[in-house]
């Protein structure tokens, strides 16, 4: 396919996502499944389309005066390629499969608009009921705290140091661009997609068979080394999902101790058996059912509690949930976290710890979360979180957002993902 036909494409995929509501992943299959003659490269070049069409929406609609489909589409591209309209213009020309050439409406508005400075509230891409949300949470870096929200992101990867080391994967990928991150210890970057390209499917390498590696953005590390497992603790990684910290909490225990995995919805629990052979880990105990957990109250050195969120800190990897998320979906996941805080604090030893972790932005779900849980169990109490974090990563330069109520990761201080960590320890000994 030429450019012009995927621009088309993508107007097509993006249309499908708008009508139907429907995920951008699903309609991404669907139109690859329907089009089997589109190769592997045009899959990706029209999936970059589409998704940096979802990051920058507010941008694009405003570049062109329309947010339709086709105006997403083409104000994206043009924004990603620095308002480069001739290079668009022969884009559209001499291809049967390309969308019309820019009208003369969309001429006027490009014309009007290209030159004149973006406002605050198009750059930040975000909903607009969310802006006096992130306003409270960033202040006067809000701007570049949504736009950075808007770029693409790396391909991150935890090397499994009970296989091997970090500098083993980064030579094994070294044709990869692969390279050591700047915080977490284990953590090993493939640098963002760069134009119309894709990152290299490593599933297949032998160093992924092996289980040198798991894939795991370096934030989600981060938050990991923060809650500080250790060898011989007794580990509860309560919302464990498909166990990427379990994984990253068993190396750090070297396999010795114990971690129980539970998930509220077992179907979610399935890809960790894999995970878990692949890696080595063999101190890891999987519990399907709330059941398991009666009668351990009071056993557990670390309860990690990983909770349902919004994942507004996910924007860069999953732009399109940013435009289906709405005020009642905070609320229920708000109340979803308050449950599952109050249901693991039992469970908990004294001198134990929660290390309670969002991969959210707000406010609601980090620090109020942590204020409210506090109030009603006077039981716990905060962490140092400035001292912590000094002595889990003493040799980390970067910005880092750190109150008395938790640590705050962000693409545009740690370029991580959107994270929050708070850890609530229970008195007594």
């Amino acid at each position: 396919m030429r450019l012009g036909g995927r621009l088309g494409a993508a107007i097509e995929v993006l249309d499908d996502i708008e009508t139907r509501h429907r995920p951008a992943a699903d309609a991404m299959r669907d139109w690859g499944l329907s089009h089997r003659f589109a190769g592997s490269g045009d899959r990706a070049a029209v999936g970059n389309l589409v998704y940096d069409a979802l990051r920058r929406r507010h941008a694009a609609a405003w570049l062109l005066d329309d947010d339709s489909p086709r105006a997403l589409i083409l104000g994206s591209f043009l924004l990603e390629n620095g308002l480069n309209v001739a290079a668009l213009e022969e884009a559209l020309a001499g291809d049967p499969f390309a969308p019309a050439q820019l009208s003369e409406r969309e001429r006027e508005a490009l014309a009007g608009r290209k030159d004149s400075p973006m406002p605050d509230t198009v750059r930040a891409n975000v909903p607009e009921w969310c802006l006096p949300l992130l306003k409270q949470v960033f202040g006067e870096a809000w701007v570049e705290e949504c736009a950075a929200l808007c770029d693409r992101p790396p391909l991150d990867l935890r090397a499994n140091t009970l296989k091997g080391t970090r500098d083993r994967v980064v030579k094994a990928l070294a044709r990869h661009g692969a390279e050591p991150t700047r915080i977490a210890p284990q953590g090993v970057r493939i640098p963002p997609i760069e134009g119309y390209g894709r990152h290299p499917s490593l599933q297949g390498t032998e160093a992924f068979q092996r289980g040198w590696f798991e894939v795991q953005d370096e934030g989600s590390q981060i938050v990991a080394e923060l809650a500080g497992a250790e060898p011989g603790m007794q580990v509860l990684d309560y919302c464990a999902g498909a166990g990427g910290k379990t994984l990253a909490c068993s190396a750090r225990m070297q396999n010795r101790g114990q971690i129980f995995a539970f998930d509220a919805d077992p179907q979610r629990l399935m890809p960790i058996h894999e995970r878990i052979r692949r890696a080595g880990c063999r101190n890891v105990q999987i519990v399907f059912s709330q059941e398991r957990l009666v009668g351990m109250e009071g056993q557990f050195d670390l309860v990690l509690v990983d909770a349902p969120c919004t994942g507004s800190g996910t924007w860069r990897r999953r732009p399109d949930a940013k435009w289906r998320l709405s005020a009642q979906r905070l609320e229920t996941r708000v109340a979803d976290q308050s449950a599952i805080l109050d249901a693991v604090s039992p469970l908990v030893k004294p001198g134990g710890v929660i290390a309670y972790i969002t991969c959210s932005i707000f406010e609601e779900e980090n620090g109020r979360q942590v204020e409210a849980f506090l109030r009603r169990n006077p039981a716990f109490e905060l962490a140092d979180h400035d001292a912590l974090w000094r002595a889990r990563f003493p040799h980390a330069s970067v910005p880092v957002r750190i109150s008395a109520n938790g640590i705050t990761l962000t693409p545009a201080t740690t370029d991580t993902d959107g994270f929050f960590f708070a850890m609530l320890g229970r008195r007594g000994h």
